[in-house]
């Protein structure tokens, strides 16, 4: 692999501090973790967004969550069609073999991902209407979603379009036959969450209200 190329020295120099400090104050935790396996009571879907720290929003610790993330927390419906699918497994494992008991969508403002969508939508954004366009072929699974915020006519497209990036991931997993018996025999619960990264806010979807309301 001759393309490949040493760590940054910033990342080595990181690396080294957690070791001698997060690591070290903590040593018999990880060697259990390490043994023991993983528990995690709850998984969290989660944009690729290098703003959105799970880990630190729901104060955990090694162990706790399953986190799997991608272009703006979107989960495809159930298609066993033979390809690769990243997000399928992943989902099919913390259900299936982690069984966690909880599964979390989480949207945020700003997402970037989602506005290419709302833009792709609206014929602005031509190279991802391409074949070739990894993230437009992903964000496809988010154009249901975006004909509904068009029929609403929200004031604000794009924070709307976030929350449907949330509700267009939970419709989906309940496509999922592993899922949706989970769901049904009370074992697992879905929750959809948005993150306002700006104001460190917190809102998750209450289906009584029918909307996002602060936590």
């Amino acid at each position: 692999m001759q393309d490949v190329r040493p760590l940054p020295h910033y990342l080595i120099q990181r690396y080294h501090g957690w070791r001698a400090t997060t690591y070290a104050e903590n040593a018999a935790w990880y060697r259990r973790l390490a043994g023991e396996g993983q528990h995690p009571r709850a998984m969290v879907i989660a944009c690729c967004d290098s703003r959105v720290d799970v880990a630190q929003i729901f104060g955990a610790d090694s162990g706790e969550l399953f986190i799997h993330r991608n272009v703006a927390n979107l989960v495809p419906p159930y298609d066993p069609d033979g390809d690769y699918h990243g997000t399928s497994a992943a989902v099919e494992y913390a259900v299936t073999a982690l069984k966690v008991a909880h599964l979390v969508v989480l949207g945020h403002s700003n997402c970037g991902g989602v506005k290419g969508c709302h833009d792709m939508c609206e014929g602005h954004a031509p190279e991802l209407e391409a074949s070739t366009s990894f993230v437009g072929r992903w964000m496809d699974i988010l154009r249901p979603g975006y004909k509904r915020v068009k029929e609403a006519g929200p004031a604000d497209p794009l924070r709307a379009l976030e929350n449907e990036a949330v509700l267009t991931s939970l419709e989906n997993l309940m496509t999922f036959p592993f899922v949706r018996d989970a769901v049904a025999e009370g074992v697992l619960s879905l929750h959809g969450c948005w993150n306002d990264i700006g104001h460190g806010g917190l809102e998750h979807y209450d289906r009584k209200e029918g909307t996002f309301v602060p936590v």
